[in-house]
C-alpha cells in the first residue's frame, strides 16, 4: 500500500496551490482528481480568461459565520504573491475594473502554470480517479480509491462545493467532513441569477437581453454594476453580488438610475420639454423598451406638463427604488460558488487543520468562506491552499 506524506482530494484552484506549497517542502504529494482534467473552474472563469485575483482583497469581501476566520490566510498570501507567480511564467494580464485581474489570453495559461509548478516539485496528479472510502488510522489515513489502497500521513479536502454540477461538483467534501464529526453550515447557491415570479415573468420576459447599470440592495448590502434581464429573471454582476445576501421572501430594491437625482432631472425636463411624453424622456436614460414597459405598466405616458409634482415624485421614487420579490435563484446549475460549508469554528485559521481529527485539512470552497464576485474566491483558494500547504 503506497504511503504518501500528503494526499489531496480535489484538483481545483485550492488543491493545486496546496500541492505546490507542500511539494516545495519536500513532501511526497498525491493529488486525486475525479474528473478528466484539473482546474475546470479556472478554465471556464472570466469568459475563458480567468479573473484570477483582485487587487483590493479585504476580509469584508467575504461571507462567513465567522468573518474573522479568513484574515490570517489572506494576510499571509496576498494577490501580489500570486501575481508574482503569474509574472514569473510570463503570463500577460490586465485590470478590467475595480481591481479585477484577467489573463490577456486564455485561462489555460493559469492551469498550465499550476500544473508546471506541481511537476517541478514532484507532485503526482491522478486524473479520473475516485475515492470510495476514507478511514482515520492514527497517525494517518487509509483510503480506498480507483487507484487501489492508499495511505497518507495528512489528508487535504479540496473537493469544492455544489455549484455547477456539470463540472463535476458534488457534496463529497461535506459528507466526508460530517463523517469525521464536523458540522456543516447550511449551504445554498451564491453569485447566481435570480428568477421572476409568474406575474413578473409575464410582464418582463420579453425584455430578455436588455442590460443597464443599476444599484441593487438587500439586507443592508448594496452593489452597483450591470443588470441584465433574462428569459427567466435578472442577472448581471450587481445581481450576482446581491444574490449572496438575498434569501427567499426577502425584498430586493433596485435603483435603475444610480447616481442621478431623478426628481430634479424630471423636473428640469418638465420645464424644458413640457410637451414630451414621459416614455420619450425616460428612453434618454434607460433602454427604450424598458422605459416603454414601465410607462405601460406603472406610470402611463403623457406629456410631462400633465404630471403633478406629486405624480412626478412618485415616478422618481419608483425608478430609484423598484421593489422586487424574486421567486428564487437559478440554483447550483449556474451558481458560481456555494455559500456555507465546513464550520470554521472547528478549523485552525492559520493552517486550515481540523481541530477534531489530527492530520485532516479543509481548504477552498468546501469551507464556510465565500467571496464576492471579481476574483475574490480564487484569492481565497490560493490563500487557504497556501496555508494548508505550509502546514501539512
Amino acid at each position: 500500500m503506497p504511503l504518501w506524506d500528503v494526499v489531496i482530494i480535489g484538483g481545483g484552484a485550492a488543491g493545486l496551490m496546496c500541492a505546490i506549497e507542500a511539494g516545495k517542502r519536500q513532501r511526497r504529494v498525491l493529488l486525486i482528481e475525479h474528473s478528466n482534467r484539473v482546474g475546470k473552474k479556472i478554465l471556464m472563469s472570466g469568459g475563458g480568461r480567468c479573473n484570477f485575483t483582485n487587487l483590493h482583497v479585504r476580509p469584508d469581501n467575504f461571507l462567513s459565520a465567522n468573518p474573522h476566520f479568513c484574515k490570517s490566510a489572506l494576510a499571509r498570501y496576498s494577490p501580489w504573491d500570486f501575481i508574482a507567480m503569474v509574472e514569473r511564467h510570463g503570463i500577460a494580464y490586465h485590470e478590467k475594473e475595480s481591481g479585477q485581474l484577467f489573463c490577456n489570453q486564455s485561462s489555460k495559461l493559469i492551469v498550465n502554470m499550476l500544473v508546471a509548478e506541481c511537476q517541478q516539485v514532484g507532485v503526482r496528479i491522478e486524473l479520473g480517479s475516485k475515492v470510495t472510502t476514507v478511514k482515520h488510522r492514527f497517525p494517518g489515513f487509509a483510503l480506498e480509491t480507483s487507484l487501489g489502497s492508499v495511505q497518507a500521513s495528512a489528508l487535504v479536502i479540496a473537493s469544492g462545493g455544489l455549484s455547477i454540477p456539470k463540472m463535476g461538483a458534488s457534496g463529497f467534501g461535506y459528507e466526508l467532513a460530517k463523517r469525521f464529526g464536523h458540522r456543516i453550515l447550511a449551504t445554498r447557491p451564491a453569485l447566481v441569477p435570480l428568477i421572476f415570479t409568474e406575474e413578473d415573468l409575464e410582464q418582463y420576459r420579453d425584455l430578455s437581453g436588455i442590460g443597464l447599470l443599476a444599484e441593487v440592495g438587500c439586507n443592508n448590502q448594496y452593489f452597483t454594476g450591470g443588470m441584465l434581464f433574462t428569459h427567466r429573471g435578472i442577472s448581471g454582476p450587481a445581481i450576482l453580488q446581491i444574490s449572496s445576501y438575498w434569501q427567499l421572501s426577502d425584498e430586493l430594491g433596485i435603483n435603475l438610475l444610480p447616481g442621478t437625482d431623478v426628481l430634479a432631472w424630471l423636473t428640469e425636463r418638465q420645464r424644458s420639454r413640457p410637451s414630451a411624453e414621459l416614455r420619450t424622456v425616460l428612453a434618454k436614460c434607460l433602454p427604450k423598451r424598458l422605459a416603454q414597459r414601465l410607462c405601460k405598466l406603472v406610470f402611463g405616458s403623457f406629456p410631462l406638463r400633465q404630471y403633478s409634482p406629486l405624480e412626478l415624485r412618485a415616478v422618481a421614487e419608483r425608478l430609484q427604488y423598484w421593489r422586487f420579490y424574486p421567486k428564487g435563484t437559478e440554483g447550483y446549475r449556474t451558481a458560481e460558488v456555494t455559500l456555507g460549508g465546513v464550520n470554521t469554528d472547528e478549523l485552525s485559521s492559520a493552517t486550515m487543520a481540523s481541530k477534531k481529527v489530527p492530520g485532516l485539512y479543509f481548504i477552498g470552497e468546501v469551507v464556510d468562506v465565500t467571496g464576492h464576485l471579481g476574483g475574490f474566491n480564487f484569492q481565497w483558494a490560493w490563500a487557504s491552499g497556501h496555508a494548508a500547504g505550509q502546514a501539512v
